[in-house]
């Protein structure tokens, strides 16, 4: 294999765009083709960026140059498209979620597996310096022992802006399945695997009208819950509670405290985790005021730093840190939620997660391995 991993990207919608831009930021990815089933959309994204070719989507599947494929297809289409790349003999690194089902989060990781080939699965925000220092501060027992937490991400839905938001309100969308991986990847890397879940989720507004261009005044039918809420029992003890929701239109919440810690010797505001920084804030029992934890880096890590750590693993042999099966961990307590509230009782989780290594502290950009 060569020094760089060249990638094709299939799915050059509005997200393709960051990945494209801060690739250039590691030179172990080589963006060597592009696809989309809207051809003009790739094209788009070829010119904008540099891409040297334009493929059809079956076409760059079978391209034997290409190392890894890049799914950034709709979440519905996670599957197809990551199985049919495995089969083809590609590594695979996908957008959130993993899948939409249980069963085909697990198809992905046993055809990868079958065939040795690497899956990764975004988010990759917990690498950035914001959540990692926050992870290095519960490690190193600043707060003492994690007791509870409170994770808050609460909007209005996606119509208002987006320009084509209807598969966010269809099965296998909604605010849990969006929003909840990096709420969820972010608390399973401080805390560890879980023990049990609960949830409650309802259709808040069962009908929405885009506000967006070019689709404005569409109605959408609301398929999934627009409004979940759910509490986590870790196995080393804490409890806390999660709220993802589409239908919160006035909502007080500001958006300033997503994630909170408490210990039993102080107290922990984490990042927002849809992001790579943020202050990390810490209070403990005798302080009067919140100060500032000091970052353990300080550059800025953006969308594709998951995707670098993964072709320096292909290139390694070592685990990656934005995996498949950390995916399938959040993929897993996602539905749990969802089954929890249909069937009235505590759900727990099918498979057992283990904490990525932490990135090396004080490291230069793009050092992922000490």
């Amino acid at each position: 294999m060569s020094e760089r991993i060249r990638v094709g990207v299939v799915g050059c919608g509005a997200i393709s765009g960051r990945y494209f831009q801060t690739s250039r930021n590691f030179p172990v990815l080589e963006m060597a083709a592009c696809a989309d089933l809207n051809w003009q959309a790739a094209e788009k994204r070829a010119a904008e960026f540099s891409i040297p070719r334009v493929l059809e989507v079956e076409e760059l599947l079978k391209d034997k140059s290409i190392d890894l494929v890049l799914n950034l297809t709709v979440p519905k289409a996670h599957a197809p498209v990551s199985l049919a790349a495995l089969e083809a003999g590609k590594h695979v690194y996908l957008e959130k979620p993993l899948a939409v089902t249980r069963e085909d989060g697990q198809a992905i990781l046993a055809a990868a597996k079958k065939r040795n080939l690497l899956v990764g699965c975004a988010p990759d925000t917990f690498m950035g310096f914001g959540l990692q220092t926050t992870r290095k501060a519960i490690d190193d027992g600043l707060i003492g022992r994690p007791v509870a937490f409170t994770a808050n991400m609460m909007s209005s839905g996606h119509e208002h802006w987006h320009p084509s938001p209807e598969f966010y309100y269809e099965v296998g969308g909604g605010p849990m399945l969006d929003m909840g991986p990096y709420y969820l990847t972010a608390l399973l890397n401080f805390l560890g695997p879980v023990k049990r879940i609960m949830g409650l989720a309802s259709i808040a507004i069962p009908e929405r009208t885009i506000l967006s261009e070019p689709k404005k005044g569409k109605k959408i039918r609301v398929e999934t819950p627009d409004h979940i809420t759910g509490s986590i029992e870790f196995e080393q003890g804490a409890v806390g509670t999660i709220v993802t929701s589409f239908a919160t239109r006035f909502a007080p919440y500001d958006g300033k405290t997503p994630i909170t810690i408490f210990g039993t010797e102080g107290t922990l505001l984490a990042p927002d985790p849809n992001g790579f920084g943020g202050s990390v804030m810490i209070r403990k029992k005798d302080d009067a005021e919140f100060r500032e934890v000091p970052p353990i880096f300080s550059h800025q890590y953006e969308r594709s730093v998951g995707l670098a750590d993964m072709a320096i693993a292909i290139q390694k042999g070592r685990p990656v840190r934005s995996s498949g099966e950390q995916g399938f961990a959040v993929l897993d307590l996602m539905l749990g939620f969802l089954d929890s509230s249909r069937d009235g009782k505590a759900y727990e989780p099918i498979t057992r997660y283990e904490r990525p290594a932490a990135l090396p502290a004080k490291a230069a950009f793009g050092v992922l391995d000490e």
